[in-house]
């Protein structure tokens, strides 16, 4: 190393195992140094503010927040946080929602480890990254039409077993408006019935089971 500072990096999985070869890829790293770790979101933001790492991995599900709600948090304390999602989920919707809130780069975590490191040190020269099969993920369903939080609402009871007479009881809405709902759901997400439209959600990262 000539001298120059290393990459300092804040890692943030709750799965140990993980957590441990994350540690190991970048420790083995000439010019990186893992500062911190944490496992959940409350620990991310608070190690944050105590390491003010350059470059941040954050897993997408933890066990109290959301790795985007962690992220969102951290960013509104410190606008320059350099933060990659680092996760198993390619949902376009949760991609999105990421790359939205700030994200630098979204990587999946069944990459080759040379991958994360490059990933580290693009991001922290100030470039974004977003492999080839994630962005091809997001470009599917680039004219897709979304679906409302009325519609989303709607398909996390229908998730939940709810039959059309329950959701318009527990949304205070008439059986028939519940039924225009579900046909709008099922013609955006391309599904041929509920169940299919709930797997098409989770999928993409619209509702989680």
């Amino acid at each position: 190393m000539n001298g120059n500072p290393k990459i300092r990096v804040l890692s943030v999985d709750d799965h140990p195992l993980l957590s441990e070869g994350i540690a190991t890829i970048i420790n083995s790293q000439p010019d990186m140094l893992l500062v911190s770790q944490a496992a959940t979101g409350a620990e991310a933001i608070q190690q944050y503010r105590e390491y003010r790492p350059d470059v941040t991995l954050m897993d997408l599900r933890l066990p109290d927040l959301s790795g985007i709600d962690a992220m969102i948090a951290i960013r509104s304390e410190f606008p320059d946080a350099r933060i990659i999602i680092l996760t198993t989920f390619e949902g376009d919707v949760e991609i999105q929602r990421a790359l939205q809130a700030g994200a630098r780069g979204y990587l999946l975590k069944n990459i080759p480890p040379r991958e994360i490191v490059d990933a580290i040190r693009q991001v922290h020269a100030g470039k974004k990254r977003v492999p080839p099969e994630v962005a091809a993920q997001l470009a599917n369903h680039m004219g897709d039409e979304e679906l409302t939080a009325r519609e989303i609402e709607v398909l996390r009871k229908v998730a939940g077993g709810n039959r059309n007479k329950d959701i318009a009881d527990i949304l205070s809405i008439s059986e028939e408006t519940v039924k225009v709902h579900v046909k709008h759901i099922m013609d955006k997400l391309g599904a041929k019935d509920r169940t299919q439209a709930i797997a098409i959600a989770v999928r993409r990262g619209i509702i989680e089971l």
